[in-house]
């Protein structure tokens, strides 16, 4: 038995299809996502990425099919990093207060924060370099500031999985590179990883894994995405685009 074969499943989906009021935008989607992985889902524009982002937090429910969770996912299982609105980005919250709200899920109905989730929020401000801007105004950082504090939100709802929604849309290359390194950094130190990406190179050079959504379907490890029909095509594509 291998290694990867010892790994505990956390989401085991099954002919899943998702979309809005019925109406199918992706579908026949089967895939799991084990323990340690990092899986990226990659396609075209409007293949449905986001929606299946969204039926897996089940923001949206699934047209048809199943989605099957590990009993670990449950309170402090799931952390959400979404795509921000330019409503949110103006959000008039110290830092503190938009990071510890992540922990909203552990208080339950208490009114208010313990010592361990205030503690979790600091250290998870430390952990993404945030520390100093703590009671800094959230609106008037920058947007890789921004990002940086919504992953330690996301920290703090999470001890297993983190699903990221296109994380470094709008930054510039370098804060984005930045980024990248942390989330690769949070996945080395055991946090399982599920991320919408356009960004096809940083997929491959970061996930263990690729789910490729749209009118045909991928889900393998890298190497095999690499090698397949779809992700040469995609990839060539992607190429002319660059």
């Amino acid at each position: 038995m291998s290694k990867a074969d010892d790994k505990q499943t956390l989401l085991e989906v099954k002919d899943l299809s998702v979309g809005y009021e019925g109406h199918p935008i992706a579908e026949h989607l089967n895939f799991t996502v084990k323990e340690g992985d990092y899986l990226c889902i990659v396609g075209e524009n409007g293949s449905g990425k986001t929606t299946l982002m969204k039926t897996l937090l089940n923001l949206t429910k699934p047209v048809s099919g199943t989605i099957n969770k590990s009993e670990a996912l449950g309170i402090g299982g799931i952390g959400y990093l979404p795509q921000q609105t330019e409503v949110q980005r103006d959000f008039p919250c110290t830092v503190k207060e938009v990071v510890l709200s992540g922990c909203i899920m552990r208080a339950g109905r208490r009114p208010f924060f313990s010592r361990e989730e205030k503690q979790l929020a600091e250290t998870n401000m430390e952990r993404m370099d945030i520390l100093p801007l703590a009671d800094r105004c959230y609106r008037e950082l920058s947007g890789g500031q921004q990002q940086r504090v919504l992953l330690a939100r996301a920290l703090c709802a999470t001890r297993k999985l983190l699903l990221l929604d296109e994380p470094v849309a709008g930054l510039d290359p370098k804060v984005t590179a930045e980024l990248y390194r942390m989330i690769d950094s949070l996945h080395k130190d055991g946090i399982t990883i599920i991320m919408v990406s356009h960004d096809i190179a940083a997929a491959l050079q970061y996930a263990t894994h690729i789910l490729h959504v749209g009118n045909r379907m991928f889900f393998g490890t890298r190497g095999e995405y690499r090698s397949s029909k779809i992700g040469q095509l995609f990839l060539a594509q992607e190429g002319r685009e660059g």
